[in-house]
């Protein structure tokens, strides 16, 4: 289902799975580098890039395709460790895995946001895309956050690599940031994506309010979660999955069902 898993970090504390929901290992890479600038230093890492898909994800159904990955992903390797991180904007499948998963689920749109909240009133998103606006605005309305919204500024222009956008755009990218500030009022920014992993604390110096890094505040987010214990519903909406019928599912994700049925509120095996 999904591609090579790699492990790093210290020999001891919280371990964070990372998924990537996207086909694109040059990306995972950048994820993790700005994961290991982030971690506590004995966290360990271990990081999925899934096996089919897209090489970004800018639509609707694009995100779809994410979620399924993501779910696949999180199935086969989430045994074990302390939290899980979907690591695409828009926090495809996130909702889900919550139900399923018997560690916290973070995704990149959430921990920004949040974190963005904390350091403003208002914040602008900064895109890669034009495509990708729209969907944006509902996945941050469905975060509840869409009065806090300043807007969103993306490129207009051509991508000729996703792990290439930071060289490639960066002066454009800031370009749309300072609009933000000067035009739309935002006191935060958030530099969305997998592939702008980094970007924030590259050119802070030159933006004249504070910028998030969605990987940054997702890892922190889930080693604090983590280290909060905090455990799974077992009623609410986000109680487990009821047993029911199925058919067509991988070894992983049946039993993952049967497993978050079965013991709605049983820790991951360490």
């Amino acid at each position: 289902m999904s591609g090579a898993a790699g492990e790093t970090g210290g020999a001891g504390g919280l371990r964070l799975l990372v998924l990537n929901p996207n086909i694109s290992e040059s990306v995972t890479a950048l994820i993790e580098a700005q994961a290991r600038r982030s971690m506590r230093p004995d966290t360990r890492l271990t990081m999925r890039t899934a096996a089919a898909g897209v090489a970004y994800i800018e639509t609707r159904f694009e995100a779809m395709l994410g979620a399924h990955a993501a779910a696949g992903m999180a199935a086969e390797s989430c045994a074990g460790h302390d939290a899980v991180i979907v690591a695409a904007f828009g926090d495809p499948g996130v909702a889900a895995l919550r139900e399923a998963l018997p560690v916290p689920v973070v995704g990149l749109t959430d921990a920004a946001l949040s974190t963005a909240c904390l350091l403003g009133q208002r914040f602008s998103i900064i895109a890669i895309s034009q495509r990708i606006q729209a969907w944006y605005r509902e996945v941050v309305r469905g975060c509840g956050l869409e009065g806090r919204l300043a807007g969103i500024r993306a490129l207009n222009r051509p991508l000729s690599a996703i792990d290439g956008i930071q060289e490639e755009h960066a002066d454009a990218l800031v370009a749309l940031a300072e609009a933000a500030v000067r035009e739309d009022g935002a006191d935060v920014l958030v530099l969305a994506g997998a592939p702008l992993a980094g970007l924030a604390r590259s050119v802070a110096h030159r933006l004249p309010v504070p910028a998030v890094d969605g990987v940054d505040c997702a890892v922190r987010q889930a080693e604090l979660l983590a280290s909060l214990g905090a455990r799974r519903a077992r009623a609410g909406s986000f109680a487990p999955p009821p047993v029911k019928p199925n058919r067509g599912l991988s070894p992983a994700c049946a039993a993952l069902l049967a497993g978050a049925a079965g013991a709605p509120g049983a820790a991951a095996p360490r």
